[in-house]
């Protein structure tokens, strides 16, 4: 059983995200990691570009959060353990995910996390930073807006473990150490970060704090960004971490197996709003080809029409099994 994406040509050509799509096929078909979602297949048809990744049925971690889930301590240092693991492979495939964030992570039937979405992700080489002003505000680092707005140097892989720092944050407490909007000014998201201090709940264990500190550490250069890192921290330090990374850890908290993780009335839109569904595609597309055959082209259908050339002959198709 795989899950299967279905990306629409026309609509990526006018929303200006064939580019992005391409890119984020272009990671994919180059990893496979235990925690991340992977791709098994792509192929496309007239219409549509087609992604059948792995099946996770546990929901993503912001479904289980408007759940009202109360995720215990051990639950969410797992979390952050499979996602250092994640991340520590991305890093060593050159990758900054630039978009980690309860959305993007999914848990299988077991509890385990999975880090998808890899459309804004970016490959940097050697050396080489990033500079874009990329990703969701609310979890993106701080020196993501600095470079942003002072020019600097840009950002590297350390943004990603900011992000989990975040996330974990989140799950403890139900909202964000950073009372941060999409609707926010860059610039005032720069000041926020050196006059704001993060309040930490007395409650928490004295390790889950440190934790959280050094992930949420402003300065990039002093914040833990990779595994080695991790491996250092004594709230980690019985992590057996070679069973961690063959999920021989249970999780603590296990979605119920026989409930739809996901909110139905936005998945069942899919059949009653979508323009152009699935089930359908094979009278339409009979009927366009006789449509074709008998119209005259505008400008304007040139020029979708070179576009969706430009997909025909551009996309991979990919199969993980050859």
């Amino acid at each position: 059983m795989y899950a299967m994406k279905y990306m629409n040509k026309q609509q990526c050509i006018e929303r200006d995200e064939v580019r992005n799509v391409f890119r984020e096929l272009e990671i994919l078909q180059e990893i496979e990691h235990v925690f991340l979602v992977n791709l098994w297949y792509s192929f496309q048809d007239e219409e549509d570009m087609f992604m059948v990744v792995d099946l996770l049925l546990g929901g993503d971690l912001r479904y289980h959060l408007q759940q009202n889930v109360q995720f215990s301590e051990d639950t969410v240092r797992l979390y952050i353990c499979e996602m250092a693991l994640a991340l520590d492979y991305l890093r060593s495939q050159h990758i900054i995910h630039r978009d980690v964030k309860p959305d993007n992570i999914l848990l299988d039937e077991q509890g385990h996390a999975h880090l998808t979405d890899f459309n804004i992700a970016t490959i940097i080489k050697d050396g080489e930073r990033a500079t874009a002003l990329a990703g969701t505000k609310p979890y993106m680092a701080p020196e993501i807006f600095h470079s942003f707005v002072n020019g600097g140097t840009g950002y590297s892989f350390e943004v990603d473990w900011w992000s989990v720092g975040v996330m974990a944050y989140e799950l403890l407490r139900g909202w964000r150490p950073y009372d941060i909007h999409s609707s926010n000014a860059v610039e005032s998201l720069v000041q926020l970060f050196s006059t704001v201090s993060v309040q930490y709940v007395p409650t928490w264990s004295k390790e889950m704090v440190a934790l959280l500190r050094k992930l949420l550490t402003v300065n990039p250069e002093h914040r833990f960004s990779s595994l080695q890192d991790m491996q250092t921290a004594p709230s980690l330090a019985h992590v057996l971490w070679d069973d961690l990374s063959e999920k021989k850890v249970e999780p603590g908290f296990v979605p119920n197996k026989g409930r739809l993780h996901c909110d139905p009335t936005f998945e069942l839109e899919e059949m009653i709003l979508e323009s152009r569904p699935l089930h359908k595609k094979k009278k339409r597309l009979a009927k366009n080809k006789s449509r074709d055959s008998s119209r005259d082209s505008s400008q304007s259908n040139d020029y979708l029409q070179d576009c969706l050339d430009a997909i025909q002959q551009d996309f991979v198709i990919f199969n993980r099994e050859k």
